[in-house]
């Protein structure tokens, strides 16, 4: 996860927590931090890649105007899809991810889609059982 935050005010902290709480191996890259929850936090997907070797997903929270250098550092990491964020939109990206055969998701969030094909997703935040987009009629 590039821009993994510490901070639980920050989205980004709040999907790392979401996602690891649901059994997901997420690795924070962010080199503001040595770890974020105890999990070691890498500086950058090259040394990411060095450690671990290519990630199967890059979930991306950064300014859009920095995406197209993550998306060629997930490109030279060997990364087999990457993943950008609500708001998280940059034409340059999107082609750069595309051109080397990634697998690109735009503008969705990890936590959201998943809750939503788990059934965990609703108006309250509670699950429901309904797998649904739509809210029920009141």
């Amino acid at each position: 996860m590039v821009g993994a935050s510490a901070n639980p005010l920050r989205p980004s902290y709040f999907v790392f927590r979401y996602l690891t709480t649901h059994g997901f191996d997420v690795r924070p890259v962010n080199p503001a931090y040595d770890d974020i929850e105890g999990v070691k936090c890498y500086k950058d997907l090259a040394s990411y890649a060095a450690d671990n070797g290519p990630p199967d997903i890059v979930d991306v929270f950064r300014k859009p105007s920095e995406t197209p250098q993550v998306a060629r550092d997930a490109v030279a990491a060997g990364a087999k899809a990457i993943w950008f964020q609500y708001g998280v939109i940059n034409d340059e990206a999107i082609r750069i991810a595309d051109d080397a055969g990634l697998d690109v998701v735009v503008d969705r969030c990890m936590k959201v889609e998943h809750a939503r094909f788990s059934g965990g997703l609703t108006i309250s935040g509670m699950n429901s059982g309904v797998v649904t987009s739509k809210r029920r009629a009141l």
